[in-house]
């Protein structure tokens, strides 16, 4: 796969599956860049010599400035993984707080749309970009007591297949994956009962490995991937059903 000299814009780097990505890309002679809001961003990105930008993905203005950042100092972008995303509290529609309802849809799905939106606009320009937003399982089949999320992830999915087709013949990809769960710093936002729930449902019998799912990311994002878009990668151990 040939990446030498391109820049790659991954929301969500500084751990988890957008830390894998990011590390995979980078080791492909790719220009990193991670735009994410947690404290461990700068040292992340000092590990594989990427670029640590500072971006609240919900908040527009933050984006476009990370955006411009990017340009001006790395490159424009011709690859964007957004990865960043929350789980939420685990609660019955019943009881879930609306709050956090709001919150996890701003940054799983609202978030999505910013970034992609930003990005998009340079690929145009050059005739050439590659898009992969990270949705999940919980996306095509729901999750109990985790409707934000699972609403949020299937939103993302729908998303990218309408972007998918809008850039279909600019040779820009726009795809998404649909992960089981990762043993990531997101399980610390879950119950154990829910944790259990979803190894449950995966047929392979364990959890997703971070590493995994950046392989096939990263093809994704290639130029190999010339002719799929507007697609669903499956990641779910076999628990997918669609």
């Amino acid at each position: 796969m040939e990446f030498q000299g391109q820049t790659a814009v991954v929301t969500g780097a500084a751990q988890g599956i957008g830390y894998a990505v990011a590390t995979l890309l980078a080791n492909k002679g790719v220009h990193v860049v991670s735009w994410d809001v947690d404290d461990s961003n700068a040292t992340a990105m000092d590990q594989i010599g990427g670029t640590a930008v500072a971006c609240n993905i919900t908040d527009p203005a933050s984006v476009q400035a990370a955006y411009d950042t990017t340009c001006a100092q790395i490159g424009v972008p011709t690859i964007l993984v957004n990865s960043a995303g929350v789980a939420g509290p685990n609660a019955t529609v019943q009881d879930y707080d609306i709050r956090a309802w709001n919150d996890v849809v701003q940054i799983n799905l609202t978030g999505t749309f910013l970034v992609n939106k930003v990005c998009v606009q340079g690929m145009k320009a050059q005739g050439y970009g590659r898009i992969l937003n990270v949705a999940s399982i919980a996306g095509k089949e729901g999750n109990p007591n985790a409707c934000a999320y699972s609403a949020s992830k299937a939103g993302v999915i729908g998303f990218t297949k309408s972007l998918g087709k809008e850039l279909a013949d600019m040779n820009i990809a726009v795809n998404c994956v649909t992960p089981a769960a990762a043993r990531t710093r997101i399980f610390d936002q879950m119950s154990a009962e829910h944790i259990d729930y979803m190894l449950s449902k995966i047929p392979r019998g364990r959890f997703l490995e971070v590493d995994e799912a950046a392989k096939m990311i990263v093809w994704a994002v290639s130029a190999e991937n010339s002719f799929t878009t507007g697609a669903v990668f499956d990641l779910s151990g076999g628990r997918a059903t669609y």
